[in-house]
Formats: structure tokens, C-alpha cells, sequence
């Protein structure tokens, strides 16, 4: 049976069961779109590297990148590749993990049941060899050289990695050359009966459907199949790094033609759960938005500085275990650019009070954006929180923002920013010496 809950000022509604097997569905009908997005996610992303596998008792050290190989692999199977079953139908498909859950997704305008049916079944039905463990270690090692050489993205994992110098949350996603050529085809069976069982796992579908006949649809699948009773899922935390342990700054010269600087800020406070803890993310991602977005004092002064500039963007996250804050960019002057945001955290509460009066304005931009992304399935169905943020919704997240009060705004900033670390990773042009 579908429970509704209903957001009559957007107009919205989201249909949500629990099967018998553990799974947890979430049906968004949206009226007058043609396409469907569909994606199937389960817990388990690239720090969960420490676990006792189902049906074992001891705890097992698994390579690192185990969980984007999988998501690999899962797609090939002994006849067939998933994805070209999706291009029959019509359908484009992907998937993609992060530090917590690997996702499987399709997008269609037709033929949804059939679409429905190719991405549990797939899902469902792993299929590892030797050789074709072998054969995908080439494919992913040739990707993980790629982002070797990605300025980008070496200038964020610099950051994270000064952030986290003992966690999992250090190491690339996709693990490493070495790492992934330690996969073995019984590590990924371990690991996909520890974390792919039904109860792990989420699937969530917007845009052109009717609700009761897709959890039909669902519910025929899920009866063709036997699955195992649910078990608890045992993962072994890497002892967290203390303050004293974040790395403050590191270099690295790249081929690049600028400087780029990545200033990362982690809080140690404890974020609260559920609910509460969208509240937090959605507080604390507000406050930098008042502090940096391009209206900001802060943002138009180092701008005419050219300290920043376009290429300037901030970031906050909450992640299982983990939440962080980022401010990078290209810039000519890497030391200033440095100096002058330090200098601005540094005296955070007295910046924020200075931007009280520009509260309003910033939030209704912040609503305007989250209204605009309703229009998106995509971005419904992306932003589903699973069990982080206790199940809500992007439409969750635009009532807690349009609660917020700037006096809201400062308790939680004092949690944050009082508990918090600071880091900087800079890549410079190859030659170029910052000593």
C-alpha cells in the first residue's frame, strides 16, 4: 500500500511503500511532463571499505575502490550488457558512486515498464568472472589516469585528503591502479551481498507515471525473485582524525596555466540526524551563501581585487560521517586569495551580522533555485537523502528553508565554525615556485 504525503503549496505529492524484501519505493507522479527518471540506490559507497561480509563474523580490509568497480561490473552480465537493453527500449542509462552510495539510473519518455524491469533486474542479478574482473581493471585504471592528471579534481581531493589524512574519505573514489588490481571476482560477490540486498536499497521514480500501476510493476519483479532475510550490515569506522591531525596546507605543481586553490573548512561539532540534520545542512549552506555569493560584500571587493573571479565557487556537505565546507578558484594572487579568506572566517560572526540585511534577498534566491529544481526529475530524484537526512525530499528542503530566520542562522553557525578546520591545497603551474 502507497502512503501519500502532500505538499498542497507546491502542488506535489509522493507516493512511498516499503516492500516485503526491505526496499523502500518513493513515487513522484509529475503532471504534464513526458519523460520518466528512474534510480535504484543502495548504501554503500567508497568508505565503506571495512565491513564484515554477510554470512562471516570477522571484519575484512577491501581494496580501495571496491564500490565504483562494482558499479562497473554490475552492468555485464554473460550474453548481454544492461545498457543495451536500455537503448532498446529508448532509454538513456548511467550510474555513478560518491563516498556513501552508488546509484543506477535511466531516463525514458516510453516504455517504462520495460525500462522498470531491465534496471532491478540488473540490479538484482550479479555476474562476475575472473576475466572480466581482469579485463574492467584496464578500463578503470585508464580512468583513475585521467583524473591524475585533473587539475580539478587533484585540487579537491588535496583538500579532502588534507581534511581526512586517516579516514577513507582521502581516497579517490575510484581507488587506485594498485588497489583495483587487487579486486578480486569474490570481493565484489562479498561486497554486493553485504550492501545490495533489498533493505539497503531505495528506488525512486519522477516525472510521467501513475503510482499504483508502477508499484505494480515493481511488485510483479520483486515477487519473481528469492531473496535472503535482511542482516544487519556491520562497517568498521577508521579511528577519525582529530584536529590536531588535518594536514593545513599542502602545494603540488601541475600542468596548469593558473593557480588553483581549494580552501576546505570541517567541522567537528556533531550533526544532528534526521530531519534535523537538513535543517543544519540547509543553515549552514545559507550562511555561505551570505558570505560568498556574488552579491556579496565579500564577493565584490576581492572580485575588483582580482583575487577571484569567475571561475570562484563554494560548496558545503553532509556526508555519513563526515561535513565540510569548500572555497576554490583560479587566481594570479594564491597567497592573498589565502590570506583574505582566512582572514574572513577568521572573524565569521561579525561578517555574518554585516550581511544580516541582505538575509531576505539571499533566501529568496535560494528558494527561487530549489523551485526551479522541482521542475527537474532529475534533480527530485537525485536529491532523495535515503537515510541521511531521514528520507525527506527536495520539497522537504524548500519548507525548512523558507522556516529559516537569520536568528536561526547563528547557533548553528557557532556549532560549525567553533568546532571547525581549516585547510588550503594549491596547485601551481609546473615551474612555478610559491617559497
Amino acid at each position: 500500500m502507497l502512503n501519500k504525503q502532500t505538499y498542497a503549496q507546491l502542488g506535489e505529492a509522493v507516493y512511498r511503500t516499503t516492500l516485503s524484501n526491505g526496499l523502500q519505493v518513493i513515487l513522484v507522479p509529475k503532471a504534464g511532463f513526458h519523460k520518466t527518471f528512474a534510480i535504484m540506490t543502495t548504501d554503500y559507497g567508497s568508505i565503506d571499505n571495512v565491513f564484515v561480509p554477510r554470512g562471516q563474523t570477522a571484519a575484512v580490509r577491501f581494496p580501495d575502490g571496491i564500490a565504483h568497480f562494482l558499479e562497473h561490473k554490475l552492468f555485464e552480465k554473460k550474453d548481454h550488457d544492461a545498457f543495451d537493453l536500455f537503448g532498446q527500449f529508448g532509454a538513456s542509462s548511467n550510474a555513478f558512486t560518491s563516498f556513501t552510495q552508488t546509484s543506477y539510473l535511466f531516463a525514458t519518455t516510453n516504455h517504462l515498464h520495460e525500462n522498470l524491469d531491465i534496471l532491478l533486474d540488473f540490479v538484482q542479478d550479479p555476474y562476475f568472472t575472473s576475466a572480466t574482473v581482469n579485463k574492467e581493471k584496464g578500463i578503470i585504471g585508464q580512468e583513475i589516469q585521467m583524473y591524475d592528471d585533473d587539475p580539478g579534481w587533484q585540487s579537491y581531493f588535496g583538500m579532502i585528503g588534507n581534511l581526512y589524512p586517516k579516514e577513507p574519505l582521502s581516497i579517490d573514489i575510484a581507488g587506485t591502479v594498485d588497489s583495483i588490481d587487487q579486486i578480486t571476482a569474490d570481493d565484489l560477490y562479498a561486497a554486493y551481498r553485504t550492501f545490495y540486498h533489498p533493505s539497503n536499497m531505495s528506488l525512486v521514480l519522477t516525472g510521467k507515471l501513475d503510482p499504483e500501476q508502477t508499484l505494480d510493476w515493481i511488485e510483479t519483479n520483486q515477487a519473481r525473485k528469492t531473496f535472503t532475510p535482511s542482516a544487519p550490515i556491520q562497517r568498521i569506522a577508521s579511528p577519525a582524525t582529530q584536529p590536531d591531525q588535518v594536514i593545513r596546507q599542502t602545494t603540488r605543481h601541475l600542468s596548469v596555466t593558473r593557480p588553483k586553490v581549494s580552501l576546505g573548512i570541517r567541522g567537528f561539532d556533531t550533526v544532528p540526524t534526521g530531519r534535523a540534520a537538513l535543517t543544519y545542512s540547509v543553515a549552514v549552506s545559507l550562511i555561505f551563501d551570505l558570505l560568498f555569493n556574488d552579491t556579496s560584500d565579500n564577493y565584490l571587493r576581492l572580485y575588483d581585487a582580482n583575487v577571484i573571479d569567475d571561475s570562484f565557487g563554494y560548496d558545503f556537505q553532509v556526508q555519513r560521517g563526515a561535513h565540510f565546507g569548500q572555497l576554490a578558484g583560479d587566481t594570479d594572487q594564491p597567497e592573498l586569495f589565502v590570506s583574505e579568506f582566512q582572514t574572513i572566517l577568521a572573524d565569521v560572526f561579525t561578517q555574518l551580522k554585516a550581511a544580516e540585511p541582505q538575509f531576505d534577498l539571499v533566501k529568496r534566491e535560494a528558494i527561487g533555485r530549489l523551485i526551479g529544481a522541482i521542475n527537474s526529475p532529475e534533480a527530485i530524484a537525485n536529491q532523495y537523502s535515503g537515510p541521511l537526512f531521514g528520507g525527506t525530499m527536495l520539497f522537504d528542503e524548500l519548507t525548512v528553508l523558507e522556516d529559516l530566520r537569520f536568528e536561526d542562522l547563528l547557533p548553528v553557525a557557532h556549532a560549525f565554525w567553533d568546532h571547525s578546520v581549516q585547510t588550503v591545497a594549491t596547485i601551481l603551474p609546473e615551474g612555478l615556485r610559491n617559497d
